[in-house]
Protein backbone atom coordinates (compact mmCIF):
# COMPACT_ATOMS: atom_id res chain seq x y z
CA UNK A 1 0.00 0.00 0.00
CA UNK A 2 2.97 2.29 -0.41
CA UNK A 3 3.45 4.63 -3.33
CA UNK A 4 6.43 4.55 -5.66
CA UNK A 5 7.73 8.05 -5.09
CA UNK A 6 10.28 8.49 -2.30
CA UNK A 7 11.63 11.97 -1.71
CA UNK A 8 15.29 12.32 -0.87
CA UNK A 9 15.62 15.72 0.74
CA UNK A 10 14.18 19.17 1.04
CA UNK A 11 14.74 21.15 -2.13
CA UNK A 12 17.57 23.61 -1.51
CA UNK A 13 17.47 27.20 -2.69
CA UNK A 14 20.57 26.53 -4.79
CA UNK A 15 19.35 23.35 -6.49
CA UNK A 16 21.12 22.27 -9.66
CA UNK A 17 19.84 23.01 -13.14
CA UNK A 18 16.66 21.13 -13.97
CA UNK A 19 15.63 20.85 -10.32
CA UNK A 20 12.93 22.72 -8.52
CA UNK A 21 14.30 25.76 -6.74
CA UNK A 22 12.91 28.06 -4.11
CA UNK A 23 13.78 31.72 -3.94
CA UNK A 24 12.26 34.56 -2.06
CA UNK A 25 10.69 36.42 -0.63
CA UNK A 26 8.87 37.59 -3.72
CA UNK A 27 8.28 41.27 -4.25
CA UNK A 28 4.52 40.98 -3.94
CA UNK A 29 2.52 39.78 -0.97
CA UNK A 30 0.29 36.71 -0.80
CA UNK A 31 -3.46 37.21 -0.76
CA UNK A 32 -4.07 35.37 2.52
CA UNK A 33 -3.71 37.78 5.45
CA UNK A 34 -0.94 39.64 3.60
CA UNK A 35 1.59 36.87 4.15
CA UNK A 36 4.89 36.98 2.25
CA UNK A 37 5.39 34.79 -0.79
CA UNK A 38 8.22 32.81 -2.32
CA UNK A 39 8.97 31.83 -5.91
CA UNK A 40 9.05 28.12 -6.71
CA UNK A 41 10.81 27.38 -9.99
CA UNK A 42 9.92 24.08 -11.63
CA UNK A 43 10.49 22.22 -14.90
CA UNK A 44 10.47 24.00 -18.26
CA UNK A 45 10.69 27.44 -16.66
CA UNK A 46 7.38 27.15 -14.78
CA UNK A 47 7.42 29.45 -11.74
CA UNK A 48 4.75 29.54 -9.02
CA UNK A 49 4.41 32.26 -6.39
CA UNK A 50 3.53 30.41 -3.19
CA UNK A 51 3.18 31.43 0.48
CA UNK A 52 6.57 31.47 2.17
CA UNK A 53 5.16 29.25 4.93
CA UNK A 54 4.82 26.37 2.47
CA UNK A 55 7.75 23.94 2.39
CA UNK A 56 9.11 22.21 -0.71
CA UNK A 57 10.61 18.71 -0.85
CA UNK A 58 11.70 16.37 -3.59
CA UNK A 59 13.56 16.26 -6.88
CA UNK A 60 13.09 17.83 -10.28
CA UNK A 61 10.69 15.04 -11.27
CA UNK A 62 8.73 14.63 -8.01
CA UNK A 63 8.13 17.77 -5.98
CA UNK A 64 5.94 17.84 -2.89
CA UNK A 65 4.73 21.23 -1.67
CA UNK A 66 3.70 20.92 1.97
CA UNK A 67 1.04 23.48 2.82
CA UNK A 68 0.21 22.65 6.43
CA UNK A 69 0.49 19.83 8.94
CA UNK A 70 2.57 16.88 7.74
CA UNK A 71 3.75 13.83 9.68
CA UNK A 72 6.43 12.80 7.15
CA UNK A 73 7.05 15.36 4.39
CA UNK A 74 9.76 13.20 2.80
CA UNK A 75 7.45 10.20 2.57
CA UNK A 76 6.16 8.61 -0.66
CA UNK A 77 3.22 9.80 -2.73
CA UNK A 78 0.77 7.69 -0.73
CA UNK A 79 2.07 8.99 2.62
CA UNK A 80 -1.04 9.98 4.62
CA UNK A 81 -1.60 12.91 6.97
CA UNK A 82 0.37 15.43 4.94
CA UNK A 83 -1.39 18.58 3.73
CA UNK A 84 0.29 19.04 0.36
CA UNK A 85 0.14 18.89 -3.40
CA UNK A 86 2.52 17.31 -5.89
CA UNK A 87 4.20 18.43 -9.12
CA UNK A 88 5.16 15.35 -11.15
CA UNK A 89 7.43 15.07 -14.18
CA UNK A 90 8.03 12.49 -16.94
CA UNK A 91 9.64 9.77 -14.83
CA UNK A 92 6.79 9.75 -12.33
CA UNK A 93 4.24 9.77 -15.15
CA UNK A 94 5.73 6.62 -16.72
CA UNK A 95 4.30 4.60 -13.83
CA UNK A 96 1.59 7.00 -12.69
CA UNK A 97 -1.44 5.03 -13.79
CA UNK A 98 -3.14 2.25 -11.86
CA UNK A 99 -1.02 -0.88 -11.94
CA UNK A 100 2.07 1.27 -12.62
CA UNK A 101 0.98 1.86 -16.21
CA UNK A 102 1.80 5.18 -17.91
CA UNK A 103 -0.36 8.06 -16.71
CA UNK A 104 -3.16 8.96 -19.10
CA UNK A 105 -5.91 11.28 -17.83
CA UNK A 106 -8.32 9.82 -20.40
CA UNK A 107 -7.99 6.41 -18.73
CA UNK A 108 -7.91 7.36 -15.07
CA UNK A 109 -6.39 9.44 -12.27
CA UNK A 110 -2.81 9.53 -11.05
CA UNK A 111 -2.72 6.33 -8.99
CA UNK A 112 0.73 4.68 -8.92
CA UNK A 113 -0.25 1.43 -7.21
CA UNK A 114 -1.48 -2.10 -7.84
CA UNK A 115 -3.45 -2.29 -4.60
CA UNK A 116 -5.50 0.05 -2.42
CA UNK A 117 -3.51 3.08 -1.31
CA UNK A 118 -4.13 4.51 2.16
CA UNK A 119 -6.55 7.39 2.51
CA UNK A 120 -4.75 10.73 2.57
CA UNK A 121 -6.39 11.84 5.81
CA UNK A 122 -6.34 8.55 7.74
CA UNK A 123 -4.15 5.49 6.98
CA UNK A 124 -6.66 3.21 8.75
CA UNK A 125 -8.76 3.45 5.58
CA UNK A 126 -8.14 2.83 1.91
CA UNK A 127 -8.91 5.20 -0.91
CA UNK A 128 -11.21 4.45 -3.82
CA UNK A 129 -11.35 6.91 -6.71
CA UNK A 130 -14.34 7.09 -9.04
CA UNK A 131 -14.95 8.52 -12.50
CA UNK A 132 -14.08 12.15 -13.14
CA UNK A 133 -16.82 14.59 -12.15
CA UNK A 134 -15.24 17.59 -13.89
CA UNK A 135 -13.33 17.59 -17.18
CA UNK A 136 -12.06 20.67 -18.95
CA UNK A 137 -9.14 23.04 -19.46
CA UNK A 138 -7.53 25.48 -17.05
CA UNK A 139 -4.85 28.12 -17.59
CA UNK A 140 -1.46 27.67 -16.01
CA UNK A 141 0.06 31.05 -16.70
CA UNK A 142 -0.21 32.66 -20.11
CA UNK A 143 -0.64 30.52 -23.24
CA UNK A 144 -0.46 27.22 -21.35
CA UNK A 145 -3.73 25.29 -21.11
CA UNK A 146 -3.77 22.26 -18.84
CA UNK A 147 -6.13 19.32 -19.03
CA UNK A 148 -8.12 19.61 -15.79
CA UNK A 149 -9.99 16.84 -14.02
CA UNK A 150 -11.60 16.33 -10.64
CA UNK A 151 -11.81 12.73 -9.44
CA UNK A 152 -14.14 11.91 -6.52
CA UNK A 153 -12.44 9.89 -3.79
CA UNK A 154 -13.81 7.87 -0.90
CA UNK A 155 -12.02 6.71 2.24
CA UNK A 156 -13.33 3.24 3.10
CA UNK A 157 -12.68 0.47 5.62
CA UNK A 158 -10.50 -2.36 4.34
CA UNK A 159 -12.78 -5.15 5.55
CA UNK A 160 -16.19 -4.18 4.17
CA UNK A 161 -15.59 -0.93 2.21
CA UNK A 162 -17.73 1.19 4.54
CA UNK A 163 -17.31 4.83 3.56
CA UNK A 164 -15.82 7.02 6.29
CA UNK A 165 -15.09 10.25 4.43
CA UNK A 166 -14.68 11.74 0.97
CA UNK A 167 -12.19 13.91 -0.90
CA UNK A 168 -11.56 15.20 -4.40
CA UNK A 169 -8.38 14.60 -6.36
CA UNK A 170 -7.74 17.58 -8.62
CA UNK A 171 -5.30 17.22 -11.50
CA UNK A 172 -3.81 19.74 -13.92
CA UNK A 173 -1.87 18.10 -16.76
CA UNK A 174 0.35 19.79 -19.35
CA UNK A 175 1.05 17.07 -21.95
CA UNK A 176 3.62 19.04 -23.94
CA UNK A 177 5.78 19.76 -20.89
CA UNK A 178 4.86 16.44 -19.20
CA UNK A 179 3.97 18.22 -15.96
CA UNK A 180 1.17 17.03 -13.67
CA UNK A 181 -0.09 18.80 -10.55
CA UNK A 182 -2.04 16.55 -8.14
CA UNK A 183 -3.99 17.88 -5.16
CA UNK A 184 -6.05 15.77 -2.73
CA UNK A 185 -6.27 18.43 -0.02
CA UNK A 186 -8.33 21.19 -1.67
CA UNK A 187 -5.26 23.40 -1.24
CA UNK A 188 -6.47 26.98 -0.63
CA UNK A 189 -5.58 29.35 -3.46
CA UNK A 190 -3.97 26.71 -5.68
CA UNK A 191 -6.26 27.53 -8.62
CA UNK A 192 -5.18 31.18 -8.43
CA UNK A 193 -1.51 30.32 -7.98
CA UNK A 194 -1.52 28.15 -11.10
CA UNK A 195 -3.51 30.67 -13.15
CA UNK A 196 -0.94 33.36 -12.24
CA UNK A 197 2.07 31.17 -12.97
CA UNK A 198 4.95 32.58 -15.03
CA UNK A 199 6.94 30.79 -17.74
CA UNK A 200 10.54 31.69 -18.55
CA UNK A 201 10.20 30.68 -22.20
Amino acid sequence: MAGTVVLAAQVPASASSGSATVSGPAASQGSSAGSATTLLRLRHGLTLEIPSSWRVYGTADQVRVVTGSCARPKGPYAEPRCDSFWVMGPKALKTGGEGFTPYNPNRGPFYPAVDVMPCATNPKYGQVIGKAIAVGRRDIGVAHRAHYRVWPGRCVTYDDATQKSTFKQREWYLPQQRILIVDQWATPGLDRILKNAVWDN
